[in-house]
C-alpha cells in the first residue's frame, strides 16, 4: 500500500494518521514498557480518541505527533512529531517535539533521526521559532535524545496535567531556537 508521507527521513515516513493506524498504535499504547514513563497505558478507545485528537490538531496546526513509518517495509513504529501546548507553566505555549516507538523500533537510532527530520520541517517549512521537549525527569533515554538533537535544558516544573500523578509530576523542559539549529546544520 503506497503511503503519503507529508516528508520522510533516511529510512523514516512521516504522515498524518488513518483508521487502519488504531490496532497497530493501540498494542504500543498497551505496552507497559513503552508506557513506562505515563500515568497508564492506553486502552484500545483512549488510542482512538488520541488519533482522532491528532488528526484534529494537524488539520489545525499543519502538523501533530505524526504517525512514523519505517519506508523500507512500511510498518509503523509509533510517532515523531510536533504538538503545539498551551497548558500552563512558565515554558508553555509553545510546539513540543516528542516521540512514542514500540520496543522493536528502539535502540535502531530512529528516534534522533525522526526528530531531527521533524526540527527541520518545523523551522524551515512551518517558519516556528522554538521548540521545547519536556519529560518526565526518570526518562533519562528520552533526555538523551533531546541533546543529540541540540536542545539545551531550560528549566524544571511540576506538569499541571499530571498532578493526580505524583510519581510523573515533576518534569525536565528542554529548547531549541531555530538560530541554534541553523548553527548545527
Amino acid at each position: 500500500m503506497k503511503k503519503d508521507y507529508i516528508f520522510k527521513s533516511e529510512r523514516l515516513g512521516f504522515r498524518n494518521w488513518n483508521d487502519s493506524d488504531l490496532d497497530e498504535f493501540a498494542n504500543l499504547n498497551a505496552d507497559l514498557d513503552v508506557m513506562e514513563y505515563f500515568p497508564k497505558p492506553l486502552t484500545r478507545t483512549e488510542t482512538s480518541d488520541f488519533i482522532k485528537r491528532l488528526r484534529t490538531h494537524y488539520e489545525t496546526f499543519g502538523y501533530s505527533y505524526f504517525a512514523t513509518d519505517i519506508i523500507e517495509t512500511g510498518e509503523l513504529i509509533g510517532f515523531i512529531g510536533l504538538a503545539y501546548q498551551e497548558y500552563k507553566t512558565e515554558f508553555t505555549p509553545a510546539t513540543d517535539i516528542g516521540w512514542r516507538l514500540k520496543k522493536s523500533a528502539w535502540g535502531n537510532g530512529y528516534a534522533t533521526e525522526g526528530a531531527k527530520k521533524c526540527l527541520e520541517f518545523a523551522f524551515k517549512n512551518l517558519n516556528i521559532e522554538s521548540v521545547i521537549s519536556v519529560f518526565t525527569e526518570k526518562n533519562i533515554k528520552s533526555e538523551s535524545i533531546m541533546k543529540k538533537i541540540g536542545m539545551v535544558k531550560i528549566g524544571t516544573f511540576n506538569h499541571p496535567k499530571l498532578k493526580a500523578f505524583p510519581q510523573y509530576e515533576k518534569c525536565i523542559c528542554y529548547k531549541i531556537d531555530k538560530d541554534s539549529w541553523l548553527k548545527l546544520t
